[in-house]
């Protein structure tokens, strides 16, 4: 596996996660902690698609 695919993977997992979290704050639950691990897991995906080239 790529850096750009191994971004692509992180992207998807932190895109879901945070919609789950975003879904999760607004009802009861604990939604904070998987928002925040979602954009992070979000953000950090996004930096290895950028810096990993070609």
């Amino acid at each position: 596996m790529n850096n750009s695919s191994l971004g692509v993977v992180l992207m998807s997992v932190g895109a879901v996660a945070t919609v789950a979290g975003a879904l999760m704050y607004v009802l009861p639950g604990p939604g904070l902690p998987v928002l925040v691990v979602g954009l992070a897991l979000l953000a950090g995906g996004a930096a290895v698609r950028i810096t990993g080239g070609r």
